[in-house]
């Protein structure tokens, strides 16, 4: 599996990222079918198979219900270089969402992250958007405060999951990283990814399989999905999360052999 740098920093992530979501929420997902959510030992099959196939990079956030306190609990088990991106503004308790992007909020999430995740320092950490990107960044001055933090050691990397074509150039041009939807059936971010070439950002691309709807195409959809994806040099490493072995080791395998 191929490793890319994120940025400007010392990071360097695997090209597919591990996401967490189904590790520790099941409601208000949008998801093609429903599912169960995996008992320790599949997570942990599921993370030494992740190593063997070379991913480092583990994405998760506390709006994805308890899978912060599950990896915590279980990834000092598989033995790896994980890098962990978590996120801020958005928590997931008792089957509601809530966003609060005040630094003082992020503060209070970076500190039960890493409570949650048992680390002192957090590798990446992303603001969790609930849509209002410019005005999330420039009324509340949140990537300033992860700016600070980074410089203070706190954390290695920032930057914001955004849903706009504006918000992300804007979170691109103060951050390390912008995580934004492209794939076959969405391209309406793609200037987000041109300024992030342009100007030596990453970009961690999310919904690549579409919340897994395009894999209901026929053919090897994802095969074709990670080929368009990674012919845009922006792309550090797209997220896909997967709770099936089969899935797993597939998507590794049209990664690997797109790159190769």
């Amino acid at each position: 599996m191929q490793r890319r740098q994120v940025a400007k920093t010392d990071l360097w992530v695997s090209a597919l990222g591990l996401g967490t979501v189904k590790l520790g929420r099941n409601q208000g997902v949008k998801y093609p079918k429903q599912f169960s959510i995996p008992d320790d030992r599949a997570v942990l099959s599921l993370l030494s198979q992740a190593k063997e196939l070379g991913i480092n990079l583990i994405d998760t956030a506390p709006a994805y219900g308890s899978s912060e306190e599950r990896l915590g609990s279980l990834l000092h088990k598989v033995k790896n270089d994980w890098l962990i991106c978590t996120k801020v503004g958005e928590s997931f308790e008792q089957g509601q969402s809530s966003f609060d992007f005040t630094p003082e909020a992020a503060q209070l999430s970076i500190e039960r992250s890493c409570q949650r995740l048992n680390v002192d320092c957090l590798d990446m950490v992303l603001v969790h958007s609930d849509g209002n990107d410019e005005y999330i960044i420039q009324h509340f001055g949140i990537l300033d405060y992860l700016s600070d933090l980074k410089k203070t050691g706190k954390i290695r990397a920032f930057g914001m999951s955004t849903k706009t074509v504006e918000g992300g150039i804007l979170a691109a041009s103060q951050a390390d990283i912008v995580m934004a939807t492209y794939n076959l059936a969405d391209q309406s971010e793609q200037p987000v990814l041109d300024y992030a070439t342009a100007n030596q950002k990453a970009i961690f691309v999310k919904k690549a399989l579409g919340s897994g709807h395009i894999c209901l195409e026929d053919g090897d959809p994802v095969k074709k999905s990670m080929a368009f994806i990674f012919a845009h040099p922006a792309v550090t490493s797209t997220i896909v999360g997967t709770i099936t072995p089969t899935h797993l080791a597939h998507n590794a395998a049209c990664i690997s052999e797109v790159l190769d």
